[in-house]
């Protein structure tokens, strides 16, 4: 028996439609048509009556029949392509000045002009080059993230079929069109896998379904089917904002769905950026507040940059005061300045996490298309998902079969297969859904037969009906025709002989194994005496009912172990869904993910923020949830002071992606989703996203080793060298010589970017915490200091005094010397990772210290150091400083014992 005609709607008068595409007064027949329906009416404030099938048609000035060719084409030419609005790319120019935007990266350009204005110009020179390789960098990386995405971008469609005419009296003829060139009032037909290339209004369908994820959230498919009958009035929205429910309209088929199964005939109501998918690009929207990393570097920034604004005034009035010296010490009050500056900060940043990113689209395929957002991932302690597709497959499987009495029997889903083959095979579908399939791949693991019985007609799934019916001929049973019926529990449980008491207890029982995640099919069957008269839906009564088959959402094989790595690595996961409760419930559970309190979408409506904020940290699980609740989950969270990811790919996610510190997504994410995202995976897959908060940890753990390093050694030197400014009758080390002696430190800092942290690095967020820094930099830099003030008291024995030239040259000498070698000590054993990081420094690492002991140990020996005005040192010296060395070694391993105790047990 072939498939049934599709269900035509009457063009009646007295339907409501209060929000749907034709929500408007409807214009009378000749009218012109707007971009959608609502395109030139203005907002109804009240009680609206939605217009029929006609009505809408009318006011298109279309026609079931289709439009005209010439019509279509004066439509396309005023309201432009079916296409979305797409993001301008950013310019070369744009990108570089966009990076002087980093706080250190201004602070060196300042830097640099002022030096020059002092005539400083080999510090001038030094910091402005490394401005531009900061710069360039930072670009560059963007720019081939840029192209990674531009290479993923796809249309929602790329043809349709589409019904014109060449005449007015013409006969219809169906085309396939690109969807850019669909305009309001096309009639198109959909079918089985087709994605919906426009907003529309159904005419005419047949057993259509849609998957509605990508704007609702919602898993499963959405039954569809035209209506035009009266129903209720409602208030409609002025506010611009869909009302609730909108999407679950039977009549109503939006781009970005696609057909599940069944097919369909509709009228394009809404194209281009006039479509619900579109109104994601809302500038509005892509305004996001600042990031984990924004805060961490402006935090800390803005502490160095308050340093660094007191230490020239400070260094100028103490030589004024005690030397008598004026502004020919500016140069070296300006070096000092420059010298508690980590210059190579934005340098290092921008490769290590570019190297970062390089290696995740070299390794794992993922796309991170903003650099800091690298660090935001390394950062993250908290990870929001959706469900469908990141713990649970979007397919469901049978769970077990059970009979009246919810005892497991096979004989429910044995008939249930009988009605799923014989459904597929005579009604001609191109494909089973995604129920049958479940229910025939169940059969054939259990080797159920099927091929004894005869098919001889099927009523196939219809949304109205909401089952579907196979009649076969049963093995020696000559002169009767089986009926099998299965389908919603409501409906098959109407057509079957019981009595009311019973049919209660079935109910009530398939609402508890509902509340407990499962969805039931309920299965029946009757004998009727053979005939050839064609079976109808008349013919669905009297049944006998058989049981249940219990289907859960197949889970993802890899998710439970992600979400064991997740928690090992200190990251909460929160499930954010537009699914029932019981059903998320049941799929977290199953996957050893307690969920606890499910919080539904009425409950976050009666919390304030403050409230939610509270909650939010707590719960687990949060379900029915609309765009606008995940956005505000997200937020509440940030609020509370947690770092937050968000996974997601459609249209429904795209304000809670702009809302957390990081938006992830997949490559087959919808357009929009994709250009929302700072990251893109290569699947939805969450154990590629701990792949990239892998790599995340990696970068930032070595950001912040250098930063600690760096700044305390800084720290130290700036105090040495006011203290040294104070006792010593000479400028303790002239501004050439520190220029050098920053530039070693700074090409041997390159190391921290190419560094492989130690595991310890890789199991807590990283968190650039600027009153961390700030404690840690102030106890070592103090160290530091000491050490340098006891080279000081080294130099004074050795030298025996340092009034003479001579002598001011062996103690810049010394002064060098002693501080790359100590710098060098501090690389190696402050460097991030615990007890092992003292014994196991990668292989970068320990060639940048080495180079920077020997510079530090030959250079004053060689022409260039006589040019800077250094001289050789007597062996005694060498011999005293091995002592001070040793010590401070030992000094600085005690201290970061003391640190890491104390801030395990913070």
């Amino acid at each position: 028996m072939g498939s049934v005609p599709e269900s035509s709607a009457a063009a009646g008068p007295g339907s409501t439609d209060p929000d749907g595409p034709s929500a408007v007064v409807v214009p009378m027949a000749g009218a012109k048509a707007g971009r959608g329906a609502a395109a030139d009416a203005a907002p109804v404030a009240s009680s609206v009556a939605a217009p029929t099938s006609l009505q809408v048609l009318r006011s298109l000035d279309s026609g079931p029949r289709g439009l005209l060719e010439e019509q279509a084409g004066e439509r396309l030419t005023r309201f432009g392509e079916n296409t979305l609005p797409a993001w301008r790319p950013v310019s070369w120019p744009r990108r570089f000045l966009r990076s002087l935007r980093d706080p250190f990266t201004s602070v060196l350009l300042c830097l640099g002009l002022v030096s020059a204005a002092v005539a400083s110009w080999g510090t001038a020179c030094v910091t402005l080059v490394l401005v531009v390789v900061s710069c360039l960098l930072r670009s560059a990386e963007e720019h081939r993230a840029d192209r990674s995405t531009a290479a993923l971008r796809e249309l929602v469609a790329t043809t349709a079929t589409v019904l014109r005419r060449a005449g007015p009296d013409a006969a219809p003829r169906a085309r396939e069109l690109p969807v850019g060139e669909l305009v309001p009032g096309d009639v198109i037909r959909i079918g089985p896998g087709d994605l919906v290339p426009a907003d529309v209004r159904l005419l005419r369908a047949s057993g259509l379904t849609v998957h509605q994820s990508a704007l609702t959230g919602e898993s499963a498919p959405v039954a569809k089917h035209p209506v035009d009958t009266p129903s209720r009035p409602r208030v409609a929205d002025t506010g611009g904002r869909d009302q609730e429910g909108l999407f679950a309209r039977p009549e109503l088929c939006f781009q970005g769905s696609s057909v599940a199964s069944g097919s369909g005939t509709a009228v394009v109501t809404a194209t281009g950026a006039e479509t619900r998918f579109a109104a994601a690009y809302d500038g509005s929207a892509r305004r996001r507040g600042a990031s984990a990393f924004d805060r961490s570097v402006h935090g800390i920034s803005w502490t160095l940059i308050r340093f660094m604004l007191l230490t020239p005034p400070l260094v100028l009035m103490a030589n004024a005061a005690l030397r008598g010296r004026g502004l020919e010490t500016l140069p070296f009050a300006v070096a000092v300045a420059v010298g508690l500056t980590p210059e190579m900060l934005p340098v290092i940043v921008t490769t290590a996490l570019a190297r970062g990113a390089s290696l995740l689209a070299k390794d794992h395929g993922v796309i991170v298309k903003r650099l800091p957002a690298l660090h935001d991932l390394g950062a993250i302690d908290v990870l929001c998902v959706d469900k469908t597709g990141t713990l649970t497959q979007d397919r469901p499987v049978v769970e077990r079969s059970l009979n009246a009495s919810g005892h497991s029997d096979p004989e429910a889903l044995h008939w249930a297969a009988v009605n799923a083959l014989w459904t597929l095979q005579l009604a001609d579908l191109p494909a089973p859904d995604a129920l049958d399939e479940a229910v025939l791949d169940a059969a054939e693991e259990r080797e159920e037969t099927l091929s004894a019985y005869d098919g001889v007609a099927a009523l196939p799934f219809d949304p109205v009906r909401r089952l579907a019916t196979a009649v076969v001929r049963r093995p020696g049973r000559l002169g009767v025709h089986t009926l099998v019926t299965k389908g919603a529990v409501e409906a098959v449980l109407e057509r079957c002989a019981l009595d009311e008491t019973e049919r209660n207890r079935l109910s009530e029982f398939a609402a508890r194994e509902t509340a407990n995640g499962l969805r039931l099919l309920a299965v029946a069957r009757t004998d009727r005496p053979a005939r050839p008269r064609a079976y109808t839906a008349a013919d669905e009564r009297g049944l006998t009912f058989l049981g249940f088959v219990a289907l859960r959402d197949a889970l993802t094989p890899s998710a439970a172990d992600a979400l064991d790595a997740l928690k090992d690595r200190g990251i909460a996961v929160k499930v954010l869904t537009g699914d029932d409760p019981g059903t998320v419930a049941r799929a977290c559970r199953d996957l050893g993910l307690d969920p606890g309190e499910v919080m539904s979408a009425e409950r976050i409506d009666a919390l304030s923020e403050g409230a939610l904020a509270e909650a939010v940290d707590r719960v687990t699980v949060f379900a029915r949830c609309t765009p606008e609740h995940k956005a505000r989950i997200v937020s509440a969270l940030r609020t509370a002071g947690r770092t937050t990811g968000f996974l997601g790919d459609g249209v429904n996610d795209l304000p809670a992606m702009h809302a957390a510190d990081v938006g992830i997504c997949p490559r087959n994410a919808v357009d929009v989703a994709r250009e929302t995202a700072d990251v893109v995976l290569a699947e939805k897959d969450l154990a590629a996203i701990d792949d990239a908060i892998t790599a995340g940890r990696c970068s930032s753990g070595n950001i912040a080793t250098y930063l600690r390093i760096t700044l305390s050694s800084n720290l130290g030197n700036v105090i040495a060298m006011l203290a040294a400014g104070l006792m010593l009758p000479f400028l303790p080390m002239l501004p050439a010589q520190v220029l050098v002696q920053n530039l070693c430190f700074d090409v041997a800092q390159l190391a921290f970017a190419f560094d492989r942290p130690a595991s310890e690095v890789l199991r807590w967020p990283t968190v650039l915490r600027p009153r961390d820094f700030l404690r840690f930099i102030t106890g070592f830099g103090l160290l530091n200091a000491t050490a340098d003030l006891a080279t000081f008291a080294v130099l004074a024995f050795a030298l025996h005094g340092s009034a003479t030239s001579g002598g001011q040259e062996a103690f810049h000498s010394g002064w060098f010397t002693e501080n790359l070698l100590t710098q060098a000590l501090v690389m190696l054993l402050l460097r991030t990772g615990g007890r092992v990081a003292g014994g196991r420094s990668g292989g970068p690492l320990r060639l940048a210290t080495c180079g920077l002991a020997v510079v530090g140990l030959l250079l004053p020996l060689t022409p260039l150091g006589g040019l800077l005005g250094m001289s050789a040192l007597p062996p005694l010296y060498y011999l005293l400083l091995a002592t001070v060395l040793a010590l401070y070694a030992y000094g600085l391993r005690a201290a970061r014992t003391r640190y890491e105790r104390k801030w395990s047990h913070s």
